[in-house]
């Protein structure tokens, strides 16, 4: 069980972000065949991703939402690494895609996935994590104690004149 960091922290970056969503979603449960290859496909690339730091994963969760759907939420460098390795036919995510794009073809269906990517810029991210195990952008970045300019969320995000002018936050 991952150890908890006691107290307030917040993670340890101030510049861009970019977070990543993809999933899948399993429209018919009977097609294993179909669904099967993409649902093992992800798990071989976090594993690559995970062993080489140099192709700019910094951090990643999955979720189960149901029995249908699985969500990975990653942390990125920067955009041109994702895009790198998307395109990269030496990594796991190419054949992968192409072996999906063609078996969807046939599958009529049984399998669906998707996924969002976002930049975003210094100032237009912050976080809070109290008495809790590294996640998210604090697991993909480190933390450092929520204090100072950093206690509140409108001083996270660099928008100390939130508070000066009365605005409450709601941490």
């Amino acid at each position: 069980m991952p150890a908890i960091t006691p107290g307030r922290v917040t993670h340890d970056h101030d510049g861009d972000v970019v977070v990543f969503l993809i999933g899948m979603r399993i429209n018919r449960f009977r097609a294993v065949r179909q669904w099967w290859p993409a649902f093992t496909a992800m798990p071989r690339m976090l594993r690559e991703l995970s062993m080489d730091p140099s192709l700019g994963l910094l951090g990643f969760s999955s979720a189960l939402q149901g029995p249908r759907t699985v969500t990975v939420i990653q942390y990125w460098r920067d955009a041109e690494s994702l895009l790198a390795y998307a395109k990269a036919a030496e990594h796991e995510h190419r054949p992968a895609w192409t072996a999906f794009n063609r078996a969807v073809r046939t599958s009529r269906g049984a399998v669906g996935i998707w996924h969002e990517t976002y930049v975003v810029p210094k100032g237009g991210h912050e976080s809070l994590y109290v008495d809790m195990p590294a996640r998210g952008l604090g697991a993909a970045f480190g933390t450092s104690a929520a204090s100072g300019r950093r206690e509140s969320a409108s001083g996270r995000l660099g928008r100390p004149e939130a508070v000066q002018q009365g605005v409450q936050q709601a941490d």
